[in-house]
């Protein structure tokens, strides 16, 4: 169960299952998260969750609060994710129980969206021993795994989160990231990349020089991530020392994750990605392009 002795970051509802029935001590997050309906996370929790799991909040406890101070009308200077504090990532790992030796596995609803920043911030924490639910909630139900409503008192956990261990670039370095010939990749869906629509931040478009791949194109239809020899195909072009980036760092650390599960090491994320480029006026802005 230790992911970082060279098992897959990935873990199926079966295995965690049999790692349950065997008496595996486990801290298990349920990290529910519906982009724009807050509040939908906890409701879900609360009307049944994997026994044993306590919840964690993306938006109160997985970020900075997004404030409208983007030069932008409308924008966050950080974008709409703000990495947490470390002050903040503490109360939240704290209160989930989180030790420097737990062996953590965190589901979301299914699409590992959530669970995967959940992942990301805590491997730059410097928590390594985490593992993702491949399909979430979903895949331990239709796995038969049993679900509880009832809550668990708060952690006492004594991890104590350092951020900034993994690679990460930050808005002012996209420019000369991408002249030395590195590659960002926007995995949003292709029309949001091509500027034909924007249901999320008030400037449609992409960041000049940046590519793009779909997240949506590594998953299967049930939330499962695609078998490793298929995310090799897709992923082919990419390479250590190029990045992801999507809206607000999100989706990015889920296809980070989607790479990691297939091997595919040395890679970062722009974690304030395209609503904090976009909070600055003067940075500018592509349409077209894309798949």
């Amino acid at each position: 169960m230790n992911a970082s002795d060279g098992l897959n970051p990935l873990i199926s509802a079966s295995e965690l299952l049999g790692a349950l029935e065997g008496g595996a001590q486990l801290v298990l997050v349920d990290a529910r998260f519906w982009l724009g309906q807050h509040g939908r996370g906890r409701a879900a929790y609360e009307a049944g969750h994997i026994p044993g799991a306590r919840f964690v909040d993306v938006d109160e406890e997985l970020a900075e609060p997004a404030r409208g101070d983007g030069i932008r009308r409308g924008t966050s200077a950080r974008g709409r994710h703000p990495r947490p504090s470390a002050e903040r990532l503490a109360g939240a790992v704290g209160r989930l129980g989180i030790n420097d030796d737990s062996c953590v596995v965190v589901y979301d609803q299914g699409t590992s969206l959530a669970a995967a920043w959940f992942r990301w911030l805590l491997r730059d924490a410097g928590q390594l021993n985490i593992r993702v639910l491949d399909g979430g909630f979903a895949a331990w139900q239709a796995a038969g795994g049993a679900v509880s409503a009832d809550e668990p008192a708060d952690g006492t956990g004594s991890f104590v989160p350092q951020p900034g261990q993994l690679a990460a670039i930050t808005v002012d370095e996209v420019p000369g990231f991408l002249a030395a010939g590195h590659q960002l990749v926007d995995v949003r869906a292709a029309e949001r990349f091509r500027g034909e629509t924007e249901p999320v931040d008030p400037i449609a478009g992409h960041i000049p020089g940046a590519s793009n791949l779909p997240a949506s194109t590594l998953q299967q239809a049930d939330g499962r991530f695609l078998p490793a020899a298929d995310l090799r195909v897709h992923l082919a072009g990419i390479a250590a020392g190029d990045a992801f980036s999507c809206g607000s760092g999100l989706t990015a650390s889920q296809a980070l994750l989607a790479a990691e599960s297939a091997g595919i090491e040395g890679l970062a994320i722009y974690p304030g990605s395209w609503s904090e480029w976009i909070a600055d006026p003067a940075r500018p802005v592509a349409v077209g392009g894309g798949v």
